[in-house]
């Protein structure tokens, strides 16, 4: 049985991650080869996809010199762009399929296709909305606060928005609903490491349109995948009383 649970869980990670892939070639990487344009003076370099958490949260790479020759290696336009795009939301898919096939064993509830719904949107709610609120995504060319710091403030936020949520669902009392509130903001409350300057090439707009297209892009990714998962984990138990029936 755990055998089928684990391949559910990768198929549904990949219908994600593919589906991602299309979203974000959609809208949200030609933002980013449009904002390459204000970083590199006209001329676009390799990209290479940068999630907190999330398949749609991307990020432009940034070209490092070597010297003052050399060029770090990024993947060329075209082809091994997106090839190295897609395989990356395809990990992803499958690493956060992986997350949320632990968390809905670990609830003991019964799975379906509407609530598999409800298990993306929370995931939506953890690993992008409420990071996303004091770590807004960056285009190549913003400025941005310590790469450690933030690092650790996204995982700190995560933890405690799963935290809250889970106290929401399963727990009763108001004691229960006071702690979950209080793991939910106090993240934000505390404040996600902010640059020194908030001065960029980068037109303010073009950072907005950024910002709007990478959670549209993340929350259909998370429906996708919630809902994929639970239609695959209520066939396969399905199955399964079926084979023991018989």
């Amino acid at each position: 049985m755990l055998i089928r649970v684990l391949l559910a869980a990768i198929f549904a990670g990949v219908i994600a991650g593919a589906f991602a892939s299309a979203a974000q070639s959609y809208r949200v990487i030609p933002l980013i080869l449009q904002a390459e344009t204000y970083e590199t003076g006209g001329h676009s370099h390799g990209f290479e996809g940068h999630s907190h958490g999330d398949a749609g949260h991307a990020h432009g790479s940034e070209g490092a010199e070597v010297g003052e020759e050399a060029e770090a290696w990024g993947p060329g336009d075209g082809f091994e762009r997106t090839f190295y795009s897609v395989i990356s939301n395809l990990l992803v898919g499958v690493a956060f399929s992986m997350i949320l096939t632990a968390g809905i064993l670990i609830a003991r509830q019964k799975i379906s296709f509407k609530s598999g719904l409800v298990w993306g949107v929370c995931g939506f709610v953890v690993f992008v909305l409420a990071p996303n609120l004091g770590l807004p995504p960056e285009l190549p060319g913003m400025v941005a606060g310590d790469l450690q710091a933030r690092q650790w403030w996204w995982l700190a936020t995560v933890i405690c928005t799963a935290g809250g949520l889970w106290l929401f669902a399963f727990k009763s009392g108001i004691g229960w609903m006071v702690a979950g509130l209080v793991l939910i903001v106090a993240p934000h409350i505390y404040g996600a490491p902010q640059p020194d300057t908030i001065e960029s090439a980068v037109p303010a707009n073009l950072a907005a349109e950024f910002a709007t297209a990478t959670m549209v892009a993340s929350a259909l990714f998370w429906l996708v995948l919630g809902g994929s998962l639970g239609w695959l984990l209520a066939r396969q138990a399905q199955q399964q009383s079926e084979t023991e029936q018989a």
